[in-house]
C-alpha cells in the first residue's frame, strides 16, 4: 500500500510539473466542442461531413495537426489560442511626479484550460522614493534612559534617511500596557504614578498613544518627544501588539502616505499575545479596526490583544515594513516573531538606544534588499507560479516557485520575474465570468492587476435547425446533430425503438457479451448494428484476419491462413503461428530419431540430459563423466589380485584398452581416453597410456646451471686474454723506448768523491 501511495504521489507531482512548466500534453478526445476546448492540446473540426459512417463524435476532437492530416480545412478547425493584452504597461521611472517601480500595471489574459501562459514582471526601486517612518516606543519604566536618548535623535534620523531619499517624514507613538489587572495596578496612587519608586514621577499607563503624526518638522518631533514622561506596569510583557495594530490601521490619524512605510518598534521586553486578555476578563477578540480617541489614546480594555496572524495580514495589507529594535535579552522572542511577519527585520538595540539611528539604516537596507512578489485573490483553479531572475547570469535556469523571491538586491538594480498562469485541469471548469486578482510586492504599494477569462465557448456559426444533414430530424451545431426526441444516430437516421430511451441504450446491442467496448472497439454502432472498420468483420467487429500470431514477421509463418484471429495451418504444420512442422526428416540419423537420445519436436531434436547437437550425437562433459569408469578399468588391468566391480561407474559401457602410447582428448595423470557415440546409440570408450615425456624441470635447471658455468668461464677467459694483450703491448712499448735512449759519460758538477787524501807535514817521506 505504501508503494502505491508513493507511486500516486509521484504521478501527481509529475502532472503538476507538466502543468507548471508548460510541457505540451496529449489531447484526450471529448464528445462535444465545449468539452474538447477544455482538454489541453485539442481542437474541434466543425465540418459536417468530416466523420465517416459509424465514427464516434469524439473523432472530431483531436490535435489541430491530426485534424488537418485527416482532411479538415483550417477554416473548419475551432482552436482558440491563449491571448495576452497589455492594458497598462508604463516604463519604470524614478520621476517624482510619476514614479513607476512595477511593470506592467494591468493585464488581460484569455486562457485555455490546462495550457499555461507566461508573462514577465519587472521591478526597480525608484531613486529617492519618499519614506514615512513611525517610531513606536515602549514607555515602560525600564526604558527611561532610552527616552532621554530619543528626544535628541529626531534630526539625526531624518539626516541619515535623507542619504537614501530627499523626502522623509517621521512620527512618534508610545505604548505601555492595558490599564487592567494583572497588567497595571488599580490602586489609585499607584495607578496615577506607576513608578516602582517614589523617587521618580511617572505618567499613568496606557495601551497606545499617537503622540505625533508623520511630519517633516524636526523641531515639532523634538518638542513632542521631550514632553513625554516615562510610565510603568506590573508585568514584564507589554501591549506592543495593540500599538502595532492601531499604528497600522489608523491611516488618517497617523498620516501614512502612499510611499515606503516603515514602522520602528523599540522595546526591552516581550509582548502580550492573543488570549492574554482573558487574564483581565477581556474575552472579545481584537477586531483590527482603529479605536483612537480625540487625544490619540487607545483604550485597550475592550478588545483582546491581536494575534500574530492578524498583525501579519494588517501590515501586509497596508504595505508597512516592520523593524524590531530590541535589547539583547529579548532577541530570541522577537527573532521568532519576525519569521512569522513578512517584510520584518530584527536589530539589537543598546540598553540606552544610542545605536538606534544606525540600526534603522541597516534594517532599512535589509528590507530594501529583499524582494518578494506574491499574488492575492486568485480565482479557484488558477495556478500561479513564479521563476525569479535576480541577476542576468541566472537566465532561465531558476526553478518554478509559489512566489517570486530575490535576496541581496542592490539599489538601482532591476529584478525580473516570469509568471505562469494555468487553469488547472483538476478543476475541470471554466470561469463563468472575468475574474481579477493582483500581484503585489511586499512592502510596496504598487500592484499589478491581472484579469483572466477562459476560452471554453465554441462559436461555430453553423447552427441550423431541422438541417438536411440531420435528415430534417435535428439541429446541426458545430458539425454534429442534436436529434429530435424520436430519432438517434450520427445524422438522426435511426428511429428510436420504444424500448430504448436514448442512443446509449441502442448502443447496448453493439456490445458483445459483457464487453465494455462498442463493436469491440473496431467500428461504430449505427441504429444498433456494428459498422466495422479496416480488416475487422463479424457481428461485433470481433474478427480481424490480420491479427493472428506471427513468426519471422510472417502471418501464420506463411504456412497457413488467418481466420478471425486464429491460424488455420496447412498440411504438416501445427502451432498457434503454424510454425511447428510435423515432419521428422531433420531428426533422423542412421534410421534412428535423434540417435535414440532425444525426441523430435517440430522437426528438431530435443535432446535428453547429457546429450547435445543437432541429432543429439554429442555427449556433454564426456571426459568428466567417464573418468571414474576409465580409472576403475585401469586399476583392474594393473591389479593381479581381486578385481573391482566397474558396472556402477561404467554402466553398460565397456572401455577398451589400446596398446602403445596414445594422445586422446581426455587426459588424467598417465592415461588418455576418448568417448564416442555411435549412430546406433552405443558408446565406445578407448583408453591408453600417455606418451612419456622428459621432465622439463630438470632440463630447465640443468640448462640454467650449465649456462651460468659456461658464461663464467667465458668471462674469465676473455678477461685473461684482454690482460695478456695489454701486458704484451706495454712491454713492446718499453723495449722500443729503451732503444731510442743515448747515454753520455759526463760528470755531475755537483758530485764529490767520497775519498779524501790528507798529507802529514811532519812525516818525511823516504826516498
Amino acid at each position: 500500500m505504501v508503494g502505491f501511495f508513493l507511486l500516486g504521489t509521484f504521478i501527481l507531482y509529475c502532472v503538476g510539473q507538466i502543468q507548471i512548466q508548460g510541457i505540451p500534453q496529449i489531447c484526450v478526445s471529448q464528445p462535444s466542442c465545449s468539452a474538447c476546448l477544455r482538454s489541453p492540446g485539442c481542437a474541434w473540426c466543425k465540418h459536417k461531413d468530416f466523420l465517416k459512417s459509424g465514427e464516434s463524435t469524439e473523432r472530431r476532437c483531436d490535435t489541430a495537426e491530426s485534424l488537418r492530416t485527416r482532411g479538415c480545412e483550417q477554416t473548419d478547425i475551432i482552436n482558440p489560442q491563449s491571448e495576452l493584452v497589455f492594458l497598462k504597461n508604463n516604463e519604470l521611472s524614478s520621476d517624482p511626479d510619476n514614479v513607476v517601480q512595477l511593470k506592467p500595471q494591468n493585464l488581460l489574459f484569455k486562457l485555455r484550460v490546462g495550457v499555461p501562459q507566461t508573462f514577465s514582471v519587472s521591478f526597480k526601486r525608484a531613486e529617492g522614493y519618499p519614506i514615512d517612518l513611525y517610531y513606536l516606543m515602549d514607555l515602560s519604566f525600564s526604558m527611561r534612559d532610552d527616552l532621554d536618548t530619543i528626544k535628541n535623535l529626531g534630526q539625526e534620523i531624518l539626516s541619515t534617511l535623507k542619504n537614501v531619499t530627499n523626502k522623509v517624514r517621521i512620527g512618534f507613538g508610545s505604548f505601555v500596557d492595558k490599564v487592567a489587572l494583572p497588567y497595571v495596578s488599580q490602586v489609585k496612587d499607584k495607578k496615577n504614578n506607576p513608578c516602582p519608586s517614589r523617587l521618580y514621577t511617572c505618567q499613568p499607563a496606557f495601551s497606545f498613544q499617537n503622540i505625533l503624526g508623520l511630519t517633516q518638522d524636526v523641531a515639532e518631533f523634538k518638542t513632542r518627544v521631550s514632553n513625554q514622561i516615562i510610565s510603568g506596569n506590573l508585568d514584564s510583557p507589554e501591549s506592543g501588539f495593540d500599538a502595532i495594530m492601531q499604528a497600522a490601521v489608523c491611516q488618517g490619524v497617523i498620516g501614512w502616505n502612499n510611499v515606503t512605510r516603515i514602522l520602528v518598534y523599540t522595546s526591552d521586553d516581550t509582548f502580550h499575545i492573543a488570549g492574554d486578555g482573558r487574564l483581565a476578563g477581556i474575552f472579545e477578540p481584537n477586531d483590527g479596526k482603529c479605536h483612537l480617541n480625540g487625544s490619540g489614546f487607545y483604550d485597550g480594555t475592550k478588545y483582546d490583544y491581536p494575534s500574530v496572524g492578524q498583525l501579519a495580514r494588517v501590515l501586509a495589507a497596508n504595505n508597512i515594513q516592520l523593524i524590531f529594535a530590541v535589547t539583547e535579552d529579548s532577541v530570541a522572542a522577537y527573532k521568532a516573531l519576525s519569521k512569522l511577519i513578512p517584510q520584518s527585520v530584527l536589530g539589537v538595540l543598546k540598553n540606552d538606544s544610542s545605536n538606534v539611528v544606525q540600526l534603522i539604516l541597516e534594517a532599512y537596507s535589509n528590507l530594501s534588499s529583499t524582494i518578494l512578489l506574491e499574488h492575492h485573490g486568485a480565482p479557484s483553479g488558477l495556478d500561479v507560479t513564479y521563476r525569479s531572475h535576480c541577476t542576468p547570469a541566472e537566465g532561465d535556469n531558476t526553478p518554478w516557485q509559489r512566489r517570486g523571491e530575490c535576496m541581496n538586491v542592490k539599489l538601482n538594480q532591476q529584478v525580473d520575474f516570469t509568471v505562469s498562469l494555468n487553469i488547472s485541469m483538476s478543476e475541470g471548469e471554466c470561469l463563468k465570468e472575468k475574474k481579477q486578482f493582483f500581484l503585489k510586492l511586499q512592502g510596496i504599494s504598487e500592484t499589478l492587476k491581472v484579469s483572466v477569462e477562459t476560452l471554453c465557448d465554441c462559436d461555430c456559426h453553423d447552427r441550423e435547425q431541422q438541417s438536411t444533414h440531420c435528415n430534417e430530424k435535428g439541429t446541426l451545431n458545430c458539425g454534429i446533430c442534436s436529434c429530435d426526441e424520436d430519432h438517434l444516430g450520427q445524422r438522426c437516421e435511426c428511429e428510436q425503438p420504444k424500448d430504448m430511451i436514448s442512443a446509449d441504450s441502442m448502443d447496448t446491442t453493439c456490445h458483445q457479451d459483457s464487453s465494455l467496448l462498442l463493436c469491440s472497439g473496431h467500428g461504430g454502432c449505427e441504429c444498433g448494428i456494428c459498422v466495422c472498420q479496416g480488416t475487422h468483420r463479424g457481428d461485433f467487429c470481433q474478427c480481424d484476419d490480420n491479427s493472428c500470431d506471427r513468426h519471422n514477421n510472417m502471418l501464420c509463418s506463411g504456412n497457413g491462413q488467418c481466420d478471425c484471429g486464429t491460424c488455420k495451418c496447412h498440411a504438416n504444420y501445427t502451432g498457434s503461428a503454424c510454425d511447428c512442422s510435423t515432419l521428422t526428416d531433420q531428426c533422423r540419423t542412421a534410421g534412428k530419431l535423434c540417435n535414440g537420445q532425444g525426441t523430435c519436436q517440430c522437426n528438431q531434436c530435443q535432446c535428453n540430459n547429457d546429450f547435445f547437437g543437432m541429432s543429439c550425437s554429442k555427449i556433454a562433459n564426456a571426459c568428466a563423466k567417464f573418468l571414474a569408469c576409465v580409472t576403475c578399468e585401469l586399476a583392474n588391468k594393473e591389479s593381479d589380485g581381486l578385481k573391482s566391480n566397474c558396472s556402477r561407474p561404467c554402466g553398460s559401457v565397456k572401455p577398451t584398452w589400446v596398446e602403445g602410447p596414445q594422445e586422446f582428448p581426455c587426459r588424467e595423470d598417465t592415461i588418455s581416453y576418448k568417448v564416442e557415440l555411435f549412430p546406433d546409440g552405443n558408446i565406445l570408450v578407448l583408453y591408453a597410456d600417455l606418451p612419456r615425456s622428459v621432465d622439463k624441470t630438470y632440463v630447465i635447471i640443468g640448462s640454467s646451471v650449465s649456462s651460468i658455468i659456461f658464461i663464467g668461464i667465458a668471462v674469465i677467459l676473455i678477461s685473461w686474454l684482454m690482460l695478456e694483450f695489454h701486458y704484451r703491448r706495454e712491454y713492446a712499448s718499453f723495449l722500443k723506448a729503451t732503444e731510442t735512449v743515448v747515454w753520455k759519460n759526463i760528470e755531475n758538477p755537483l758530485f764529490q768523491d767520497a775519498t779524501t787524501i790528507v798529507m802529514n807535514p811532519i812525516h818525511i817521506q823516504e826516498d
